[in-house]
């Protein structure tokens, strides 16, 4: 039953980048909702046979906290309904943090998880580019995989460079760390190609995440690799349409109304003084704000705001912090691929709202994860995640260099 659990909870990982380019429709929903059916329906018999429930740590009792506060709100929400809705979207989104508590055991699961996540960006990345090639360059100058937002769909690549950039530097196996490695590149001609101006700013701090990951485990192979893809980065640069390029240039531009989310955040803080201790009610953020039926708040923290209240965003601020003393427990490199994927995620919650996305969570999970491995298991982590090995594979290609 565990290696059952884990084999579902790599594919729910290696799923989440892309879930919404597979949906099935009502009642089953999309690739990584049917997967996060059965692989809670797999680590629950699992629990109740072999030990119980491992003792959880802060993070998972926050995450409990919130979903019940979120539960809680139905009684003073202003939409009975759309609280209802997101009472089964929240569950759906947060147990990940728990089931990766419950199933991941050593450093190997971990790094496990990392490459099916990394693996589902590339998936995400090719399906991007077949709308690319699907014959409607001259029409647009967006492109995005079937079924994903482009904003959305450059965050989830961005969260996989510096995983990528980490698995180059502690996996064993040259295919896989030529496949890691190769993903910089491919995700971020994605990135250019979905020309969202929040996703490329974040590309531009997850990168530079990535450079400091390779020159901490060994600078000389650090100036190959980026020689390497900087070759490849400005030949792919020729295929991005000038129409996403120019999109891409009024970063600037933007800078005052940022797209006009200004404009929302202040109906939101409007909202915000109508209910500022317990919010308005989980799923509520348009209809408190007088936005229109399908809008978003566009900032992770003001939807909450609005949403739960003070209590809500108190809540939600202990989660980071838990999430953010996580990764200080790791070390070396790890530390420097999970802090910079806690940054590109930082930043982009401030211009989207993405406390209802999977990525979300599951990367919560995994920076949950790492900090208790270490804690529990500091030499197996420091085998796994310091390079050594790969370092030592490496020798013979730099000598020709």
């Amino acid at each position: 039953m565990q290696r059952l659990s884990l084999a579902l909870l790599m594919l729910f990982a290696f799923a989440v980048p892309w879930e919404y380019s597979l949906d099935a429709g009502e009642p089953f929903g999309n690739v990584a909702r049917i997967l996060g059916v059965l692989l809670l329906l797999a680590v629950v018999p699992g629990v109740l046979v072999r030990r119980g429930l491992r003792r959880p740590g802060v993070m998972q009792w926050l995450v409990l906290a919130l979903y019940l506060y979120f539960v809680c709100s139905y009684f003073w929400t202003v939409g009975a309904e759309s609280t209802l809705e997101k009472m089964r979207a929240y569950f759906q989104v947060m147990m990940v943090v728990w089931l990766v508590w419950e199933v991941g055991e050593s450093p190997e699961h971990l790094r496990a998880l990392i490459r099916a996540f990394v693996a589902g960006c590339w998936v995400l990345a090719l399906l991007t580019f077949m709308d690319y090639l699907s014959g409607n360059a001259a029409e647009q100058i967006r492109f995005v995989a079937e079924g994903q937002d482009p904003n959305d769909a450059a965050r989830f690549l961005d969260l996989g460079f510096p995983l990528a950039a980490l698995l180059f530097a502690v996996e064993e196996g040259w295919a896989i760390r030529l496949a890691a490695i190769a993903y910089v590149p491919a995700g971020l001609l994605a990135v250019l190609l979905t020309a969202s101006r929040g996703g490329f700013s974040a590309a531009l701090i997850s990168l530079l995440g990535s450079a400091i990951l390779l020159v901490r485990w060994r600078p000389r192979a650090a100036a190959a690799v980026f020689m390497g893809l900087a070759l490849t980065a400005g030949a792919l640069w020729l295929f991005v349409p000038v129409e996403s390029l120019d999109r891409l240039a009024t970063i600037p531009e933007q800078a005052g109304s940022l797209n006009d989310r200004l404009n929302i955040w202040t109906a939101g803080f409007h909202a915000f003084a109508q209910a500022p201790w317990l919010g308005t009610g989980a799923g509520t953020f348009t209809q408190a704000s007088n936005l229109a039926a399908g809008d978003t708040a566009h900032n992770t923290l003001m939807a909450i705001l609005v949403t739960g209240g003070l209590a809500g965003l108190a809540i939600f601020l202990a989660i980071l912090a838990s999430v953010a003393w996580s990764v200080a427990q790791t070390k070396g490199m790890l530390r420097i691929a999970l802090g910079t994927t806690l940054a590109v995620w930082m930043i982009t919650s401030m211009v989207g709202s993405v406390e209802e996305n999977r990525s979300t969570w599951l990367i919560f999970g995994l920076m949950g994860l790492a900090g208790r491995l270490e804690t529990e298991q500091q030499i197996s982590m420091d085998l796994v995640f310091s390079g050594r090995e790969s370092e030592r594979q490496a020798e013979p290609a730099l000598a020709v260099l």
